[in-house]
């Protein structure tokens, strides 16, 4: 029986390629986002910690702000990827280290930002991970979290986070807006503001790219079949499956 930090890597160290070239995963309001603001933010002489960098696409959109970016992954088929496309794009400031979020081999206050795309769901103990970020950076330094958002109504929350375990087995949790103020507080970070957007996921893309098992995509087909209304509404379930979810922001420091 495998941990769940073995299972995260056997999911996603074989699909670095297929995260690179994922629509959803290279573009989104949530990168310009994010970039303008560590550009608005943060000197050009700053360095930036991207925790769980997946296939680099917000170490991507925070390098031609930062003299460096570290990209920090548990994948070494992530990183390998990474380290590709930094060279592709003349990013030759961006470093990797394979690192699990919640014990990382860095110093204290070493970083000007640290940030998180579309990683926090799989992560096994996300206060941990937060307590590390605030060690890493640097007094004033920003915190950015950006993550699919889970849900306040429970019943719509379950149905979710239920098709979401179905489609990829490391799945953790997305958590809501109000759990992600508490853990946040709680982690010794004040929120500066927050952005969301509306994302859609093509149904096919979305399973395929995970290699979800045919038995998996049928339940989670008939579990949205049987969804009641509060649920179709709120994920905006098309017939053929496809569904649209929402994408939070979190711009953070830490509190003094």
């Amino acid at each position: 029986m495998r941990t769940h930090n073995e299972s995260v890597n056997s999911q996603f160290d074989s699909q670095a390629n297929a995260y690179l070239s994922s629509a959803v995963h290279a573009q989104g309001d949530d990168l310009k986002a994010a970039g303008d603001y560590v550009a608005q933010h943060i000197a050009p002489t700053g360095v930036g910690l991207d925790l769980g960098c997946g296939a680099g696409h917000l170490s991507f959109a925070l390098a031609p702000a930062l003299a460096k970016v570290v990209a920090a992954d548990a994948s070494p088929g992530m990183l390998e990827v990474v380290e590709k496309a930094a060279a592709q794009r003349g990013f030759s400031h961006i470093e990797t280290v394979q690192t699990m979020v919640e014990s990382l081999p860095l110093a204290d206050a070493s970083f000007d930002v640290v940030a998180t795309r579309y990683s926090a769901h799989h992560w096994g103990d996300v206060p941990a991970a937060l307590s590390e970020a605030r060690r890493v950076l640097k007094p004033g330094g920003v915190l950015l979290v950006i993550d699919v958002l889970g849900y306040e109504n429970p019943l719509v929350d379950t149905h979710f986070q239920t098709i979401e375990l179905l489609r990829d087995t490391s799945h953790v949790r997305d958590y809501a807006e109000t759990e992600w103020q508490r853990m946040l507080a709680d982690a010794g970070f004040t929120i500066e503001g927050t952005q969301a957007w509306p994302v859609r996921l093509e149904f096919s893309s979305w399973v395929e790219r995970m290699r979800t098992p045919e038995l998996n995509v049928q339940a989670i087909r008939a579990l949205q079949n049987v969804a009641p209304k509060q649920v179709h509404e709120a994920l905006h379930y098309e017939d053929e499956g496809s569904f649209t979810m929402i994408t939070g922001l979190f711009c953070c420091r830490g509190v003094a």
